[in-house]
């Protein structure tokens, strides 16, 4: 009795044992039981066997498409263990089925493929009960359909003779196909049984450490899979795949990563996660996917077309399946993208907390594996990311790989790149100091430092440092040599124009045209420095050279918005209002969209076609902003469009408004219910707060980008200079395209190149005025100065992107003291209309900023016409966006001028200057202001304020002329209104300014 308790207690140790791979103590364990009553040497030589064959593995581990074929003396040792305890038959029959299993796995270590498949045959694996067995004999049961199916994929189907007379008849390809399914069918039994034995290999550990002695076995972390267990969960997706079944490839990843995790198979479990989200990228589309707790589809675009009908279908079961997650809160996909960023992001975890970090020699090898996953994990989920646009996103994961990143440019310009698109500019630009470190030849790094720098943030000696970096490469940057005076001149052009001495400004201009030319004689062929030459001649009013080069420019690519645009502004600076009307039409047919060319379309309808036509081109705006913008309330805008167009209703009755034939159905159906566009892009699931949008840019508050908000580049499909890619409702071909016809007038040939003489320096000031006389005057409630200061000091590290929306009513000056002015400004509108708005405001600020513009264009337009109440109606639909917006302030200043009331008008003006106080047009009107109420001195030292802001605004001379006449200084007078003659003779009906700068 007391002996079987023994044996008893040695045999559950020996199952341990075999269970946890402990085969060093089996010899020892084999020697107490054979000196047992119930002593059985049978089962000793098969744990003898067992022992030294899974020994002998461990030492020699398999590789990968190789299977050794010569006896080995080990090898023999085992042969002769399980021989003899087959022989004799007096095994157990479960310990008869574990010695014909390690007999038949001894065969195919030693290459004898048919005689393993003959003890597989004699065995009947199907047979062998999974329920309550222990926990080594699933681990011998899955490496068995391993090792049955790398058999039968080494032995041939039939003899050579037969198989070369039947070959391809119908039998024949019958057998082949059965004998695939019965190849996966073993590789899927097999890993679906190692998911099995490893759950409860875990269960079981756990359950040890806590109940046994003190002496307790190895961690699951030093478990291996081993070679015949990794192929039973990797081979038959291979099969899959290779077969051109994608389906069943992806379902049966699927079916792995659904079952409950264990410590031993994390590392496969990321290889599989990470292979199944590149399939899932690349290989699947939405149409062809379908939910990971839906059967896969019989017939799938995604196979090989040459193969249906010969696909694999699961026919087994098994009576102990592995256990699965399960429950009600679990998050299943809906698509492919959100299935792979699931498991991208699950990839990532395990990246991390796996990284191997130290730098000592011994690490180096698994180092660089570790950052290799990594790599591939991210780069990856760069991609499923940057489809929907989700760069912030994307910028936060990258940053979580810089623990790997030390001396890896990779890493580091994936991050640069994810934040220049994410709009961190700053950020960006100091992970690209660091790629240049990396990388020092590579000449496009600053270049993208450079991009950021002019455009933006606006640090213009950072842009030129890196601008001399591509230069000094020399010969090294090649192609880009040229780029780098380019960027240097777009450098030198926007510091000419925040300069406010003269002198600086003419230094300035002659270094960017130096530059713009070299750029030129480097790269004949690039449009670009042809068109930044042209831009810089037209900025310093050299208009004849400037029509040459935009000529050019244009010859080389003829459908470059802005070089189209400037042309257009060329002819409009030598009074050939009809011909620049025709341009932007024309470049309007190539991007109906673009809200620059619509704002400078609308100056010059008004100009040569009458306000009417202007204000149905605003109407059009306000149309294409409703298309083009993803609203979340349809019924909202609908009343909101459906009232405040009716401003527009009155004038004119009898110009009609057609839309092509082709969208005539669309724009009816539209107009009644004012929510069908919107409807669809809804469906398209492109939402505004997801859109990454160019940033709306002030030439009197952004330098870096000198345009106003008619001069930024527009939210459009086809710009041609958006740094990525905007999905947009209005790219749909069902949306409505408007077709205008201009008429047929040739443009006027260019005129001879000749040199503008410089402009006449100011007259001398003349001596201070007497201070006027303190008066009350009234404070408006929503221009609290001491708040304005606060602001001013706050808003002073925000990005550029920030900035609020501007005007092109003004003369376009730039300055980067009025930066924090126009922050000051966005920051008062927000908590303004927070208070007194009715119109919603979420998401980007962007769409918001356009829609007030459009509704500040209309009002000019009213103004133009005499018409106040009109008028006031259009500024107020502005005010309630941004009410504290200096256009908004300017427009009302010019409505109470208007209506005669220039007290009022004194005072809107002062409180727009408060906010911006170098917006020149306003400083334009409060001088004339001044001077009618006859305050000179003060008039006078307004407009010189101006003057020095911009010295090319032909309006503020004149003003200033009148001023200095009617104190009497009739010369200074006089070359002013000379110089206002002059600058009036080369002024575009907008000013070169609101075309972009920008690399």
């Amino acid at each position: 009795m007391t002996a079987r308790k023994s044996g008893s207690r040695l045999e559950i140790e020996i199952e341990r044992c075999r269970s946890e791979a402990q085969w060093d103590k089996i010899p020892e364990l084999v020697r107490q039981l054979s000196a047992k009553l119930i002593s059985n040497d049978d089962l000793g030589e098969l744990l003898l066997g067992e022992c030294k064959l899974q020994t002998y593995l461990k030492e020699n581990p398999i590789k990968q498409g190789t299977s050794p074929r010569v006896q080995r003396p080990k090898l023999l040792e085992v042969r002769k263990h399980l021989t003899a305890a087959l022989d004799r038959g007096n095994l157990k029959p479960d310990y008869i089925q574990e010695a014909s299993l390690l007999m038949a796995k001894l065969c195919y270590v030693e290459g004898e493929y048919k005689d393993a498949l003959g003890h597989y045959s004699k065995v009947n694996l199907d047979d062998m009960q999974l329920a309550g067995a222990p926990v080594y004999r699933l681990s011998m049961i899955a490496e068995s359909y391993a090792t049955k199916g790398l058999c039968l994929e080494k032995v041939p189907a039939a003899s050579p003779s037969l198989s070369n007379k039947n070959a391809g008849s119908p039998a024949s390809n019958r057998s082949m196909t059965e004998r695939e399914q019965e190849i996966i069918t073993c590789y899927e039994k097999s890993g679906d049984i190692a998911l099995l034995y490893l759950q409860e290999a875990e269960k079981a550990l756990s359950a040890g450490i806590q109940n046994r002695s003190p002496k307790p076995g190895p961690t699951a972390q030093d478990q291996e899979l081993g070679y015949f267990l990794e192929t039973g969960l990797q081979r038959a997706h291979v099969i899959h795949f290779k077969n051109g079944n994608l389906t069943q490839g992806v379902g049966r990843f699927r079916e792995i990563l659904r079952a409950i995790e264990t410590r031993t198979t994390q590392n496969l479990r990321m290889t599989i996660a990470r292979q199944l989200a590149e399939i899932l990228l690349r290989g699947m589309c939405e149409q062809s996917y379908w939910s990971p707790l839906e059967d896969p589809p019989v017939v799938s675009p995604l196979d090989d077309p040459t193969r249906q009908g010969h696909t694999h279908s699961k026919s087994y079961s098994l009576s102990r399946r592995p256990r699965v997650y399960s429950g009600e809160n679990l998050f299943c996909p809906q698509e492919n993208t959100e299935e792979a960023l699931l498991l991208l992001l699950i990839s990532e975890s395990m990246a991390n907390r796996d990284a191997v970090l130290s730098r000592i020699p011994e690490h180096n090898n698994d180092r660089i594996i570790s950052l290799q996953s990594a790599s591939v994990v991210y780069d990856l989920l760069t991609i499923a990311l940057g489809r929907r646009g989700q760069y912030e996103m994307l910028s936060e994961c990258l940053e979580r790989a810089m623990k790997f990143a030390f001396e890896e440019f990779h890493l580091w310009y994936q991050l640069a790149l994810s934040l220049m698109a994410a709009g961190k500019s700053a950020r960006a630009v100091k992970v690209l100091k660091e790629c240049i470190r990396l990388k020092p030849d590579d000449p496009t790094i600053p270049l993208l430092a450079v991009k950021l720098c002019i455009g933006p943030l606006h640090w213009l000696d950072e842009g030129e440092c890196f601008a001399k970096m591509v230069i000094d490469m020399g010969e090294k940057a090649a192609e880009f040599r040229a780029k780098g005076y380019l960027a240097i001149g777009l450098v030198y052009s926007l510091k000419a124009t925040d300069a406010s001495l003269r002198s600086t400004q003419e230094e300035y201009q002659r270094k960017a045209l130096g530059a713009f030319q070299r750029a030129q004689s480097l790269s004949p062929t690039d449009h670009l420095a042809a068109f930044y030459l042209a831009l810089q001649l037209a900025v310093s009013r050299q208009i004849p050279e400037a029509l040459g080069y935009v000529r050019q420019a244009l010859q080389l690519q003829g459908d470059d918005v802005h070089s189209l645009h400037l042309l257009a502004l060329l002819l409009s600076a030598q009074k050939h209002y009809h011909d620049a009307l025709n341009i932007i039409e024309m470049a309007l047919s190539e991007y109906p969209e673009n809200f620059n060319l619509l704002y400078t379309k609308v100056k010059l309808e008004a100009m040569c076609r009458g306000p009417e036509e202007a204000l149905l081109t605003c109407k059009h705006m306000l149309q294409i902003w409703k298309s083009f913008y993803n609203l979340t309330n349809p019924s909202l805008w609908s009343d909101f469009f459906g009232k405040n167009l009716g401003i527009f209703c009155k004038y004119p009755k009898d110009v009609a408004f057609t839309p092509a034939p082709e969208c005539r159905s669309q724009c009816q159906h539209d107009s009644g219910r004012g929510s069908s566009l919107l409807d669809r892009a809804i469906a398209d699931r492109r939402q505004l707060n997801a859109m990454t949008l160019p940033d709306f840019s002030d030439p009197e508050t952004v330098s870096g980008s000198s345009s106003s908000l008619s001069g930024f580049e527009p939210v459009s499909p086809t710009s041609p200079s958006t740094m990525s890619t905007v999905s947009s409702p209005l790219s749909s071909p069902s949306s409505p395209v408007f077709i205008f016809q201009p008429p047929r007038t040739p443009l006027p040939p260019l005129q001879k190149p000749s040199f503008r003489s410089p402009l006449p320096s100011l007259p001398p000031a003349l001596p201070p005025p007497p201070p006027p006389p303190r008066t009350k005057t009234r404070t408006h409630s929503f221009c609290n100065h001491a708040i304005v200061r606060q602001l001013s000091s706050n808003c002073g590290l925000q990005d550029a992107n920030t900035l609020g929306f501007s005007s092109m009513f003004s003369v376009c000056s730039v300055h980067a003291t009025s930066i924090a002015a126009s922050r000051v400004e966005q920051a008062l509108s927000e908590v303004a209309s927070s208070l007194q708005s009715s119109a919603p405001k979420h998401g980007p600020l962007h769409p918001w900023m356009t829609l007030a513009q459009i509704w500040l264009h209309a009002a000019e337009v009213y103004i133009g016409m005499s018409k106040p109440a009109e008028a006031t109606a259009c500024t107020q639909e502005a005010a309630n966006l941004f009410p504290t917006s200096h256009n908004v302030l300017y427009m009302r200043g010019q409505i109470a001028e208007l209506r005669g009331n220039m007290d009022e008008a004194k005072r809107w003006y002062e409180e727009a200057l408060s906010i911006n106080p170098t917006h020149v047009k306003t400083m334009q009107r409060l001088g004339l202001i001044l001077h009618q109420l006859q305050r000179y001195s003060l008039s006078e030292k307004v407009l010189r304020d101006a003057v020095q802001v911009n010295s090319t605004a032909h309006d503020v001379w004149n003003s200033l002329g009148e001023v200095l006449q009617a104190q009497g200084n009739t010369a200074a007078a006089t070359e002013c209104f000379l110089t206002a003659l002059e600058l009036e003779a080369s002024s575009p009906i907008l000013p070169f300014t609101i075309i972009p700068r920008a690399l």
